[in-house]
């Protein structure tokens, strides 16, 4: 085979359309953005990735473009970790508050690995996931259904986009209002119609904690066969959670970051505390997002379920993790922002090869279906991806609809994700609380 060398790199902000998602941080604004980076090699296969878009992301893929040309895909590994190496300082001040994850460098690594092992499982005929770790472990991938609180977006002044009335009962709803818990039933039901999801998420820090509570004692009504969780992304203290976990155990599987930092205790400890009293398994997204914080997080025993979302741990690390949990009693899974379809192939190839135990992996794509940068995007049926005998990620990249997603880009001029934006349109002057849900003012 001749040798396979990197021709050209691609760095495309581009824009998708969201629905007003509320969570802790605020509301989701009518636009998402994301990076996509495309790598040519010698011979005109091209292999894609896809990562969170700021503005510190751009610049680094673009300076790490600069050196890669002329290097050899199969040397895949020694370049990510060449890359990560050589720009570590950006990343030196960690994750940052809630869900917005402030490092550059494991998002742009992450970007040109998923893109170089695009291109090497096309150059070899085999998947993505038979590079990583020991290979494919399955070929059906579990999610669940992310179900979320949705603002009246129209009361905001914001130019959220409204759908238009299709065959599906989903996708004509989804952009509207979803405020009290009957609401959030009905939409459960619409999602596994469509989806066939036995799994659910409510993602929580929106009301008070006797609301979000009773959501989950009717969606364990409605749906009494399904593995349920709620995540109020930490802002609930020790003693709000364990009271919620009176109510709880036995009709949910896990809690997801129930409680934060208290006083003088880290998150880590307090986690620790709540899943000892509780005896409710516990995921996070928040205390245990890379390597030195998942150690201390096993050594408390602070979580079973750490969510390596591929994004921010890298593809190959986010198997790594599964390799960790395997040997540990714990179970993985992976987290999930607003994403394309070029991320959930990712992610998919990525846990067809996790070790041991996996949970229903979290995906925003319910949300964003319908905006397909690919030509062929992988399909949630029966609440599971089935992994078809393809090459490389299996999907193919649309430059038409990646130049759309990029003019879009250009119009909103969006970069960094702000929740709190959209938020003040329904509550004058609010600003984050990482202790208060976002609609308890």
């Amino acid at each position: 085979m001749p040798k396979q060398t990197i021709e050209q790199i691609e760095v495309i902000p581009v824009a998708g359309y969201d629905s007003m998602l509320l969570n802790l941080s605020g509301a989701h604004a009518p636009t998402f953005s994301r990076i996509i980076v495309i790598i040519t090699d010698n011979v005109g296969r091209e292999g894609i990735g896809e990562i969170p878009c700021s503005q510190s992301i751009i610049d680094i893929l673009r300076l790490m473009a600069t050196q890669l040309r002329g290097e050899s895909v199969e040397n895949y590994r020694s370049i990510i970790r060449s890359l990560t190496d050589r720009y570590e300082q950006h990343d030196a001040g960690g994750r940052g508050l809630q869900t917005f994850d402030q490092r550059t460098t494991i998002h742009a690594a992450t970007a040109i690995e998923s893109a170089l092992l695009d291109l090497r499982g096309k150059a070899l005929g085999m998947e993505v996931c038979e590079l990583l770790g020991r290979g494919k472990i399955r070929d059906s991938i579990p999610f669940l259904a992310y179900l979320f609180y949705v603002g009246d977006s129209e009361a905001t002044g914001f130019d959220y986009v409204q759908e238009i009335s299709t065959p599906n009962r989903w996708h004509s709803t989804r952009r509207l209002p979803v405020m009290e818990n009957d609401a959030i039933i009905e939409q459960a039901g619409l999602v596994a119609e469509t989806y066939g999801f036995s799994d659910f998420k409510l993602k929580g820090g929106v009301f008070a904690p006797d609301k979000e509570i009773e959501a989950m004692l009717s969606l364990s009504e409605a749906f009494p066969k399904a593995r349920l969780t709620l995540d109020p992304n930490g802002c609930w203290d020790l003693s709000t959670a364990l009271r919620a976990a009176t109510h709880l155990k036995g009709k949910i599987s896990y809690l997801e970051d129930p409680c934060g930092a208290e006083g003088r205790f880290s998150s880590r400890e307090v986690m620790a505390e709540f899943r000892q009293q509780s005896g409710i398994p516990t995921a996070t997204n928040m205390v245990a997002t890379d390597n030195r914080e998942l150690a201390h997080a096993i050594k408390q025993s602070a979580i079973d379920i750490p969510l390596a979302d591929p994004h921010f741990w890298g593809m190959q690390g986010a198997v790594q993790v599964s390799s960790l949990c395997c040997h540990n009693g714990l179970t993985w899974g992976a987290h999930s922002n607003n994403h394309f379809d070029i991320s959930l192939a990712m992610v998919s190839q990525v846990a067809a090869a996790a070790e041991g135990t996996i949970t229903a992996i979290d995906t925003h794509w319910i949300w964003q279906e319908g905006q397909h940068l690919t030509h062929n995007p992988p399909v949630i049926a029966d609440g599971a991806i089935k992994l078809e005998k393809s090459v490389g990620l299996g999907v193919e990249i649309n430059r038409a609809a990646v130049e759309d997603a990029h003019k879009l880009y250009k119009k909103v001029g969006q970069s960094d994700r702000d929740d709190s934006l959209a938020m003040q349109g329904l509550i004058q002057d609010w600003i984050f609380d990482p202790k208060r849900p976002c609609m308890f003012r």
